[in-house]
């Protein structure tokens, strides 16, 4: 079963223009243009664009590719075998998703800054909605496709959203989605008292920049 509307592979959402970039659908024809590390290798992401109608939304700076939002058909119950270091990290919710719609979609990471396939960002797009962005017309292609979105919201605090690469639930509840539960991370939590990704503090700031969630938009 494909969500588009039409042919597999060719969205029904264009080109859009957003403070001077292109955002749109990742395609078939991006395959082996734009970057598509932690996507999987060129057959994995053809076969889910041919199976979903993309894979990602995209944006661009004068055609060149500066940011992406990645995204996979919805599993339930699917765990991360190596937890925060493998991309199925962001659709493992610990046993905390609600029962979902068959057509159901995962937000995976954002990339914003990225323009080839590594893990350097170029800084100039930071700070700038951008992640917000990709994420509008993430929204207004699912709502078009008919299907029900579940993303992790992750810590607010700077440093751990620019560590996992995603965005805080009141992000996304200000995009329609409702939080439908809240837990604190242990492997995350390790990693921010690690790294010191949060103030000195006693237990409860560590949890708090380790507390993650289950967003949910569901479809109508």
């Amino acid at each position: 079963m494909t969500f588009a509307g039409g042919t597999a592979g060719e969205p029904d959402v264009g080109g859009l223009e957003v403070g001077g970039l292109e955002l749109r659908m990742m395609d078939l024809a991006d395959v082996g243009t734009v970057p598509i590390g932690h996507q999987g290798d060129a057959d994995e992401v053809r076969a889910r664009i041919e199976d979903l109608g993309s894979s990602a939304v995209l944006a661009f700076d004068g055609g060149r590719h500066v940011a992406q939002l990645q995204f996979r058909r919805y599993e339930a119950g699917r765990r991360s075998p190596s937890g925060l270091d493998e991309p199925l990290y962001w659709v493992d919710f610990d046993g905390h998703a609600p029962p979902l719609p068959e057509r159901t979609i995962a937000v995976f990471c954002y990339h914003v800054g990225q323009t080839d396939d590594s893990d350097a960002r170029d800084p100039q797009y930071w700070g700038r909605g951008l992640g917000v962005q990709l994420l509008d017309v993430l929204v207004g292609w699912a709502v078009g496709q008919g299907c029900a979105i579940v993303a992790k919201g992750v810590p607010a605090a700077r440093p751990v959203m620019t560590f996992l690469g995603g965005q805080p639930a009141p992000v996304y509840e200000s995009r329609g989605f409702t939080t439908t539960a809240a837990w604190v991370d242990t492997e995350l939590r390790a990693v921010v008292e690690r790294d010191h990704l949060a103030p000195p503090g006693d237990r409860a700031v560590l949890d708090d920049h380790a507390r993650v969630a289950c967003c949910v938009r569901w479809p109508g």
